[in-house]
Formats: structure tokens, C-alpha cells, sequence
């Protein structure tokens, strides 16, 4: 009997639970604010870093627009409707997707989305011609916020949306799960492969940006810039930013480090997925 707590713990745990659920569910109109408030709960243990993590998703989403997340023109993988059959299905069977952007000509007309499954379909009934198997298009301006963007998706079951410039040109394409990894992590199967190419990608109109993913090695990023950024306790360019600040930053927190500044455009409870960076001071050339 001598090891229950006595009345005044139990007073205490419940004045500092009372206190936790006091600050979560006051009114607050500030957003940064609110996620303090939730990693507060999560170090008290009211809820687990995972939970943590999707809500702050739910929260980028709303502030984020299609542009930030889109897959660039010269990154898509597109299907050029007057192809041979034969070079189509080697375009489906190398990239593996499910859904592919078919073009006529040049990648600013896109006539169609083509599912592979149905090009499965078209070869089992010894057809040549994919025109009649062609799903609408769906365009969307770069400027579309991605909460909206996901309900369009979610309404209209559709997957995957081409996006346009201010002119009408094709800028790149998003599908349903870019926005979902936005929320709950990126979410990899089988067919996924980290192409090294892929992690450094400059930011259409935005001259002088680039999209870096966090596992970017340091010896890539070094190359790729022209830098000497160096750390021997990391590897990759988010251990080297999270390392200067000295914990896992949000999104939206800059730092300038060496001449650049990076700004952490996508993030977890648990690491950084993708930071937008900047040179802003001229390389040495000495």
C-alpha cells in the first residue's frame, strides 16, 4: 500500500494534465502557435510524434500551391501518342507508373491520360490505335493551393493533374500522392528508385532556387554548387542544415550557412524531406 501515489501526486498530475489540455484547446490564430502546442502534448505523451507529424502536414498543405510540389516538365515521363506501340510499353515497363501524360508532338499538348492498365488491355485485343483509350486531361493553374488541389482529387477521383504556366504552357504535372506525402511522409513501394539526378532540381521562374531533397549526399551537393561544405559527423545536405541548428527546424525556418541559405520547405516530427536553397554570396574562386 505504501508504493500508491499519495493525494497530493495525484493532485499534481492532474493540475499539469489539466494545464496541457487548458493551452491545446484555447483559442489561438496563430498556426506556429498551435503546433508548439502540440508538440507540448506530444512530449507529455498525449500523443505520438506520428500524430504530431500528419497534423503539421495538414497544416503545410493549406499554405502550399501546386507549384511547390509539382513535378517539372523536363521531369515527366510522357508517352508521345504517334510512337510504335512497341516504344510505348517500354516507356510503362522502365518507369513503372500507373498513369502517364500523352502528348502530341511537343509536352505542351497533352491530349490525355493513358492507365496502363488499359495499354494491357488494347495489347490483349491486338489494337493499335490508344486514342479511344485516352482518359481527360486535367489542367490546373501552378497558383491552386493544395488543400484544394486534394479535394478535387478526392471528389473527382482523379489521380494526377497537369499544371500550366500563366501563358497555358505545360509547367509539370501532380498527382494524388505528392499531396498525401505531404501529410504523412513520402510513401515508397517497389518501384520507387532514388535517381541522384532527380535531387537537385532548379525552381522554374524562381532564377537562382533549388529544390534539394535531404539525403542529397554533401559530395553531390558540392559538385552540383561548386561549394566545400563539410561536416564529419553527417552525410547527406539535411544532417548538415539540421546540424547548424542545432534541432529538427520546421518548415519555413532559414538558415544561411557558407554562403548559402536554406529554407526547409518540407519536414517531419522526425527529419527534413526537402529544402529550397539559395546562393547568396559569390563562390571563392581563389
Amino acid at each position: 500500500m505504501g508504493d500508491r501515489p499519495s493525494g497530493d501526486s495525484r493532485a499534481g498530475y492532474k493540475s499539469q494534465f489539466e494545464r496541457l489540455l487548458a493551452r491545446l484547446f484555447r483559442r489561438t490564430d496563430d498556426k506556429e502557435d498551435l503546433m508548439e502546442q502540440l508538440r507540448e502534448a506530444q512530449e507529455h505523451a498525449v500523443i505520438d510524434a506520428d500524430a504530431v507529424s500528419m497534423m503539421e502536414g495538414v497544416m503545410q498543405v493549406a499554405d502550399l500551391q501546386v507549384r511547390d510540389l509539382m513535378i517539372t516538365r523536363s521531369q515527366m515521363d510522357v508517352i508521345d501518342i504517334d510512337d510504335p506501340l512497341e516504344k510505348i510499353l517500354q516507356v510503362v515497363v522502365s518507369t513503372a507508373h500507373s498513369r502517364f501524360p500523352v502528348i502530341e508532338g511537343k509536352r505542351d499538348n497533352v491530349i490525355g491520360i493513358l492507365l496502363a492498365k488499359d495499354l494491357l488491355k488494347c495489347m490483349a485485343q491486338q489494337e493499335t490505335d490508344l486514342r479511344g483509350m485516352l482518359r481527360p486531361a486535367v489542367f490546373v493553374p501552378e497558383s491552386k493551393r493544395l488543400n484544394v488541389m486534394l479535394r478535387d482529387f478526392r471528389v473527382n477521383r482523379n489521380h494526377i493533374a497537369i499544371v500550366v504556366d500563366e501563358y497555358g504552357g505545360v509547367a509539370g504535372m501532380i498527382t494524388i500522392e505528392d499531396v498525401l506525402e505531404q501529410i504523412v511522409g513520402d510513401i515508397e513501394d517497389e518501384h520507387d528508385i532514388e535517381e541522384d539526378d532527380d535531387n537537385i532540381i532548379a525552381m522554374p521562374r524562381q532564377h537562382g532556387r533549388f529544390r534539394v531533397r535531404a539525403l542529397t549526399s554533401l559530395e553531390q551537393f558540392n559538385a552540383a554548387f561548386s561549394a566545400s561544405l563539410a561536416d564529419e559527423q553527417v552525410d547527406t545536405i539535411g544532417g548538415f542544415v539540421t546540424d547548424h541548428f542545432g534541432r529538427l527546424p520546421h518548415r519555413g525556418e532559414q538558415i544561411d550557412i557558407d554562403g548559402f541559405r536554406f529554407e526547409v520547405q518540407r519536414a517531419d516530427a522526425r527529419q527534413i524531406h526537402v529544402l529550397v536553397v539559395q546562393r547568396i554570396t559569390a563562390p571563392d574562386m581563389a
